[in-house]
Formats: structure tokens, C-alpha cells, sequence
């Protein structure tokens, strides 16, 4: 693919990869939902199967909607190449296996998402590859994790819960320095509002069903990087596993992308405005969010991430687990559920973890008292309506 990081915003997600001559003219491009595509000659034929990532063969590895979409999210994070997968869940472990054999070792940030969890300490663990989790606010834990056998860092800055982040460009700096492969899940900052890569990370990653698509309609992953490593993906997970997405969810998530930009800066507004409400509230112990003041971290922030996104944690005054779930019932414009990124407001209790055998451990690591809220397209007057009401009956 092209180098397109310096292209303006607005052209990547309206324009870029959108060769309108080749459909008709169409002001949106065609979802060409096909399984394979035919071939003038033996030749032609020949060429598409030897250029596979490049050239529509057979959609599990190409197709021209989907392959529009990955020139947007890889000039959005200012990388060489993207591969579109069918899950975020998808997305990190082909991140993360074309790096690992038998005997290896990978050091991860703590509490990274549930699934990444769930991949590094018993999906690997399985094939010999240990994980060393490290508190991440200090780069120099991560050094001092590193071994002889090890091959890959992980990060997720901020994660999805408490908001810890990392120096990116440190961490970076320390995986070049030992010659580590470094990877990161960029989905709650999205490229928009931080770049690992012009920070020095080899492989950024999404879970798209979030921000990129903001729908609430789509489930799928992205994965950024060189167009080398790319092709390395390509070759051999991306295409064994065939975790793919399918052309009519990529033409969903490029629908998303056009409104991107507004969502975000809408959403980061009224969180703002909301996180005040509550940072006074009498109810509330606590506000993890990386924008606010009394984040250990909101410096980092500051320099890394170059505006506020629209989900935090509360923890409630509350004296058991009953009194958050009544909070929880009382809300009328917050829906209960687990995701986010769309343009509903959402609220997501952690004691609904403590009983799921998905989620073993939630208990030692997510307070019951605790409560994600995500912000989404409501006028923040409404929601802070909704939150005082509900607050009211603890």
C-alpha cells in the first residue's frame, strides 16, 4: 500500500482507496460479497494467487471492499499496511502468534483485555510460551521482565477498566533496543487521538467493533504495522486461521469511519462535562479517567493521547452489592451492556463478572463497587439527569 500518513483526515476517511470509476461512479462503494473471482486467463490467475494480499483471489484473503477499508485505518494510523479480521479477539492473536514458537516468553502489561488474558496465560501456555504480567507505569518494569527466551511486549494503553497507561515511546524504545517485537491495543485512544507508531511501536491493533465502527452493528478487529510484517500475518495466521471479515461488515465499518472524527469530539465534550458532575457527587469514591486531574497518570496523558475519549469508571459509595445493581436498574438513558464506542451511553457493573466462568479473576482485580460508563451521543445534561436520579437512591 501507498505511504499515506500525511494525508489529511478528511481525505483518508472519504476518499482514499475509493477509485469511484471502477464501480459505476458510485458515490459509496459496492460490497462485493463473493466468495472468489474469475480469471481472463491461466496467467491472470497465476499473478492473483501469487499476489494474494495485493490482488482479489478468494475473499478469505482479499476483496476489493474490505480492501478499501484497510487503506483508511492504515493511513489513519499512519502505518504501511492493515489486515481486517472478523473479532478484536481475532485481531490480537494474529498480532501476537506469527511472533511466538514453543519455549518463548512475552512480557504484557497488567490486566490487559479479558481475551488477551485468556490468550497469553492459557491458550499459549499450552504450547510452552510463558507471559510475565508487569505493572506498566514504570518503562523500566518491563526491562526488567525481559529474558533471554523473550520475544514480544504487549501493551494496552489506556486498558479498559482502571485506565493505567504506559510510555509508549520508552517501552518502545526498550523492545528496539533488545530486538522485541512491540504491540499495542489502540482501541480505547484510536489512531485519531494516539499514534503508537510515530512513537516507535511495531504493531498497533483495534478491536473496530468499538470507536472505528461506532454502531453497535459490526464485531471486527484491525491490525496496523509495516507492509513486511503485514505480509508476514498474511502468510500464515491470517490465512490458516481465516478469521477474516466479511466484505459487508467492512463496507459497515467504512460507513463508521466517515463519522469518526465528529463522534469523537462530541463524545470527549460531554464525558468531560459528565466526569465533572461526578467528581463532586458525595456518591462517588473514586473516577478512573485519564483526563481527569486526579489520574496518577494525567500527565502522561497529556502528552500521549492528544484529547480526551468518552469512557471512565466510577466506584460507588455504596455498601453492597445490591445497592450498585439498584443504581444500575434506576438508569433510564444508560443501557446496561458490555461494549462501547457507539452512540448510545452504556453502563457495565463489574460484579456482574464475579459469576462468569469467562471471566475468572474479575473479583481479584474489578471492585464489585465498581462501574464503567461509557458516553455516548446524548446531551450531556440528560445523562448527568440520569446518573443524579439513580445516584439519589443509593
Amino acid at each position: 500500500m501507498n505511504d499515506s500518513s500525511s494525508l489529511p483526515l478528511s481525505y483518508i476517511i472519504n476518499h482514499l482507496g475509493e477509485e469511484r470509476s471502477a464501480y459505476f461512479h458510485s458515490t459509496v462503494p459496492p460490497i462485493f460479497q463473493t466468495s472468489m473471482f474469475a480469471f481472463p486467463s491461466v496467467e491472470a490467475m497465476r499473478y492473483a494467487v501469487q499476489h494474494e494480499s495485493e490482488v482479489p483471489f478468494y475473499t478469505r484473503g482479499n476483496n476489493p471492499t474490505t480492501d478499501i477499508l484497510r487503506k483508511k485505518i492504515a493511513a489513519l494510523e499512519g502505518a504501511e499496511d492493515c489486515l481486517l479480521f472478523a473479532s478484536g479477539s481475532a485481531a490480537v492473536a494474529a498480532a501476537v502468534m506469527p511472533h511466538l514458537k514453543a519455549g518463548d516468553h512475552v512480557v504484557c502489561v497488567q490486566k490487559p483485555y479479558s481475551w488477551t488474558n485468556k490468550l497469553l496465560t492459557l491458550l499459549l501456555a499450552r504450547f510452552d510460551i510463558r507471559v510475565t504480567m508487569v505493572e506498566g507505569s514504570e518503562a523500566d518494569n518491563f526491562e526488567r521482565a525481559i529474558e533471554p527466551t523473550t520475544r514480544l511486549i504487549y501493551l494496552e494503553s489506556p486498558n479498559s477498566w482502571t485506565f493505567e497507561l504506559q510510555d509508549i515511546a520508552a517501552v518502545a524504545q526498550i523492545a528496539k533496543k533488545h530486538g522485541l517485537v512491540s504491540v499495542i491495543d489502540n482501541s480505547y485512544a484510536t489512531p485519531l487521538y494516539q499514534k503508537p507508531i510515530e512513537l516507535g511501536i511495531d504493531i498497533t491493533l483495534h478491536s473496530a467493533t468499538k470507536y472505528l465502527n461506532g454502531h453497535s452493528d459490526t464485531v471486527a478487529g484491525a491490525i496496523c504495522g509495516t507492509k513486511a510484517m503485514m505480509q508476514k500475518i498474511f502468510n500464515s495466521e491470517y490465512m490458516t486461521l481465516g478469521g477474516v471479515i466479511s466484505p459487508f461488515n467492512s463496507w459497515l465499518l467504512m460507513r463508521g469511519l466517515r463519522t469518526l472524527p465528529i463522534r469523537l469530539e462530541r463524545a470527549g465534550k460531554t464525558t468531560m462535562q459528565v466526569v465533572q458532575f461526578l467528581a463532586t457527587h458525595p456518591k462517588i469514591e473514586k473516577i478512573f479517567y485519564p483526563f481527569h486531574e486526579s489520574h496518577p497518570q494525567y500527565e502522561l496523558a497529556q502528552r500521549q493521547m492528544s484529547a480526551p475519549a468518552g469512557m471512565f469508571t466510577i466506584a460507588l459509595k455504596a455498601n453492597d452489592i445490591a445497592s450498585v445493581e439498584r443504581f444500575c436498574n434506576a438508569l433510564q438513558y444508560f443501557l446496561l451492556a458490555v461494549s462501547w464506542g457507539s452512540y448510545e451511553s452504556l453502563a457495565f457493573p463489574a460484579c456482574v463478572l464475579y459469576t462468569s466462568e469467562n471471566y475468572q479473576g474479575a473479583a481479584q482485580t474489578l471492585h464489585w463497587s465498581w462501574i464503567r460508563l461509557y458516553i455516548g451521543l446524548e446531551d450531556a445534561d440528560l445523562l448527568i439527569a440520569d446518573l443524579d436520579q439513580a445516584l439519589g437512591l443509593l
